[in-house]
Parts: C-alpha cells; sequence; structure tokens
C-alpha cells in the first residue's frame, strides 16, 4: 500500500493534471502543493470525483464546473464566503480548473465577488432546471 504521506506519493500527486472516478482530499492536495512552492492548484481536471473537505476553495481565474453536486446546502448562498481582506489566507486556490460531475463534501468557496456571484446564479439556474421552479 503507497504511504499517502510519503514525498514520492506527494511529487506523483502534484505532477498529476487528471482526475478520474477517485477521492480527492483536499487538505493533502493542497499541503503537497504548498510544500513543493506551488500555492496555486492550476490546469487540472477532476472527472466524476468525491472532492473531500474541509476546505474553503478560492475560485481563481479559469475554473469551471459542470453537472456537479455541491453537497447538504439547500441554499447556494452557505457555500460562499467573501473576502474580508485583500489576501486569502489558509484557502486551496485552484485556476483553470475543471470540475466535471464531481460531489463536494464539506468544501465551501470564495473568490472574486464577481465568481462568487456567477457561481451562485449558476447553482441556482441548475437547481430550477431540476426542480423546475423559476428563478
Amino acid at each position: 500500500m503507497t504511504d499517502v504521506l510519503s514525498e514520492e506519493h506527494g511529487r506523483k500527486l502534484i505532477a498529476r493534471t487528471q482526475f478520474s472516478n477517485e477521492a480527492v482530499w483536499l487538505p493533502l492536495l493542497a499541503v503537497y502543493h504548498l510544500n513543493a512552492g506551488e500555492p496555486l492548484i492550476r490546469g487540472r481536471t477532476f472527472t466524476e470525483c468525491v472532492i473531500e473537505g474541509p476546505a474553503l476553495v478560492a475560485l481563481m481565474d479559469g475554473v469551471s464546473f459542470h453537472g456537479c453536486n455541491m453537497g447538504l446546502a439547500t441554499d447556494p448562498a452557505s457555500l460562499f464566503y467573501k473576502p474580508q481582506g485583500p489576501v486569502l489566507i489558509g484557502t486551496v486556490a485552484f485556476a483553470d480548473t475543471k470540475f466535471i460531475r464531481c460531489r463536494f463534501v464539506q468544501v465551501a468557496f470564495t473568490g472574486h465577488a464577481e465568481s462568487i456571484d456567477q457561481m451562485a446564479a449558476d447553482l441556482t439556474s441548475a437547481r430550477a432546471e431540476v426542480t423546475g421552479t423559476p428563478t
């Protein structure tokens, strides 16, 4: 069995650009990137993965969600935190990343107000399509 806390495992994990049909624990992914001097997780595609927290994900440029289950929140506003200062501390930051049909567990989101507002609108529209209720 691979030791998930080994340096070798960490190097392999951060070198990957594609994740499919697997559980991804965001705290571990973030720590390996930070230890490699990469504060931003960039250029990844996650397809049909379970994205596990606890985590606060910072949405940077080029992050998209396609057919994802965002978790237990019945109100999309419960998923979002607006930054209070100029720097985001303690977040798992993503850029140029696609999440396709993923399921998020114990994950919340932050970022530029425009990014958060757009994601909230997209989630509300998607929920309306599924339930048949107007937005």
